[in-house]
């Protein structure tokens, strides 16, 4: 098991494992997604099987006056043939060093209300809820 940043070659992989959370989203829109990200420095983290992805993080670290220096985690999501298996939890335990050397003060996430059992990971993985999201659309 190696966990690793994914590059731009491994995004049909990627798409495979994020589709299963994202499942809007076609690969057309997340190629050109993924390409605009880029400007904000967003990596993808993979805890990887070999040439397996098993679990995939995007993040970015941001800064803001609310959680000052952070790790964003845009996306986690472990293939659904490997969930339970602590794949989820090595993933967190990576991307809390991460965030360490990146010199940050928090790990900041949202996700969906309708998905309790999330919720029950992050909690059990040491995370709080801080906020609500709230979205307009234009």
């Amino acid at each position: 098991m190696q966990i690793r940043e994914l590059d731009l070659k491994e995004l049909v992989s990627v798409f495979d494992v994020l589709s299963q959370l994202r499942t809007e989203l076609d690969y057309d829109e997340f190629e050109d997604l993924i390409y605009e990200m880029r400007s904000m420095e967003y990596k993808m983290v993979g805890v990887m099987d070999g040439e397996v992805l098993i679990t995939y993080a995007g993040v970015a670290v941001q800064t803001n006056l609310y959680h000052k220096r952070h790790l964003f985690v845009f996306d986690l999501v472990t293939d659904e043939k490997y969930r339970g298996s602590g794949y989820g939890k090595m993933m967190l335990e990576y991307l809390h060093d991460f965030a360490k050397m990146g010199m940050c003060e928090n790990i900041v996430l949202s996700s969906g209300f309708q998905r309790e059992e999330a919720h029950k990971f992050y909690e059990k993985n040491g995370f709080t809820k801080k906020s609500f999201v709230f979205l307009k659309r234009v």
